[in-house]
């Protein structure tokens, strides 16, 4: 055992960091706009990659690709969102063209579409038609890179892209999500995207919709093996928004051993040392984005490599639990259906999720908390069996909390700790698995005073 210090918290010495100056008023200034601020409440999401690389085995294509290549003759869009509304997600993202420049959906921009295939139906609308259905957001991923294109790496191209990108955004209904890399090949020919152009015809063609990754409201983690950092703040330079950063890296990681390793400036991207030093701030929350199987695409080759139910949960925790979204991709088969092994961790990943909340011991809102509260103490009942905690910061009032301790009261009266935590944002979730007749939350740190949206701990 050993002595919690309730006292010593953000009102009572804060650390040892300025609790409210002009500088901690320039960062709580920065908040989500109400399209963020829905995405923090609806944070699991499913990519779908599904083309001509699911007939062909590859994973970016090869430019020589032709329309008979694609040898797939039927699709189940219900078995899809059915098994994909089971997982938890609440919406989903799909691959309309990927890099080899196949489209799922009747473009009059070109001839390279599903429609002058043997399948001959309109991958789009069917998903979104089902989503609809299932009550799930329907999104859009549009690959800026396109191989087969001949118009592309010159002026007209960005016509053409611009010209699918409007295809998308007005005959499928509302999008929640648009999500744009720029990822290229090495022998890609140079091209500057007019990446201003894009988002003003996504602002106003769909003004509820996120730009994701290469955008400026939802940004890439910074790989795709599932890792979040254990400081993820949302409150972040401006200057990370900045397309090309993200362009020079993404879309490269499947595996997680070749992680690129963080720098020191990297691996903090909002503390107080870095935002000093930038002249401008951003709401930029992270969205972290992996497959539930080794590639992006379904490869029979890579049937072993599908991840657990407990391992999506625990990247689930990781990620939507750390003041994250996540964004986890199900490619169906060549069949045209999400095999049985990823429908199996799919549903397996739902019920964990449910499980969270399922069974309330306490649950309660607060606000901003009043003068001279640096600490919050929770009593129950009886004696509990603790799993799991839930905390959510109002973040319309900016992300505040910096440091806290979470304590749980033992049956026979004493305090301890479990978890020693930092950035709480838009959720932190804390497992455990402890018998308690109440807990303390002590915050340690904080930019002003602390607005908790809520609090809730469960059996």
């Amino acid at each position: 055992m050993f002595d919690p210090h309730f006292e010593d918290n953000y009102i009572t010495g804060n650390n040892g960091f300025a609790l409210c100056d002009k500088e901690v008023e320039r960062y709580i200034s920065v908040v989500p706009s109400e399209n963020q601020l829905s995405y923090s409440k609806k944070p699991f999401n499913v990519f779908i990659h599904f083309g001509m690389n699911t007939a062909t085995g590859r994973e970016w294509g090869s430019a020589q690709e032709t329309l008979d290549d694609f040898t797939i003759k039927d699709i189940d869009a219900h078995q899809w969102i059915s098994v994909i509304k089971k997982s938890g997600a609440t919406g989903v993202v799909l691959t309309c063209k990927h890099h080899d420049g196949f489209c799922l959906w009747d473009t009059k921009q070109t001839d390279f579409s599903v429609m002058n295939t043997p399948l001959g139906r309109d991958i789009v609308r069917l998903v979104s038609d089902e989503c609809r259905l299932n009550g799930l957001d329907f999104g859009v991923y549009l690959s800026p890179w396109d191989m087969h294109e001949k118009s592309y790496a010159t002026d007209g191209y960005n016509d053409f892209f611009c010209a699918q990108l409007t295809e998308l955004l007005t005959n499928y209904g509302d999008i929640f999500e648009v999500w744009l890399d720029g990822a290229k090949g090495a022998d890609a020919t140079a091209f500057n995207y007019d990446w201003e152009r894009y988002y003003e015809l996504i602002r106003r063609l769909q003004p509820k919709a996120n730009i994701a990754v290469c955008g400026p409201d939802i940004r890439w983690v910074g790989n795709e093996a599932g890792k979040s950092r254990k400081n993820e703040f949302s409150v972040v330079p401006l200057s990370l928004t900045e397309a090309k950063k993200t362009e020079e890296n993404s879309q490269h990681d499947l595996s997680g051993k070749s992680v690129k390793k963080f720098s020191e400036q990297t691996a903090d991207l909002g503390s107080r040392q870095v935002l000093q030093s930038a002249d401008k701030l951003c709401w930029y929350p992270a969205e972290v984005d992996v497959s539930i199987r080794k590639g992006w695409f379904w490869n029979e080759k890579d049937n072993g490599s599908v991840k657990s139910s407990g391992k999506l949960f625990r990247i689930y925790i990781g990620s939507v639990g750390n003041n994250c979204g996540l964004l986890l991709n199900v490619p169906p088969a060549a069949d045209g259906k999400i095999p049985k092994k990823e429908a199996k961790a799919l549903i397996g990943l739902g019920k964990k999720i449910r499980r969270i909340k399922e069974k309330p011991v306490l649950v309660q809102s607060f606000g901003q908390l009043k003068d001279g509260v640096g600490y919050l103490e929770f009593k129950f009942n009886s004696v509990k069996k603790l799993r799991y905690c839930f905390i959510r910061e109002d973040i319309s009032k900016s992300q505040r909390i910096e440091k806290f301790d979470l304590y749980i009261t033992t049956p026979k009266g004493r305090h301890r700790r479990v978890c020693k935590g930092s950035v709480i944002g838009s959720g932190k979730i804390i497992p455990m698995r402890r018998r308690a007749i109440g807990a303390v939350l002590v915050i340690r740190q904080s930019r002003s005073v602390p607005c908790i949206e809520e609090i809730g701990f469960y059996e």
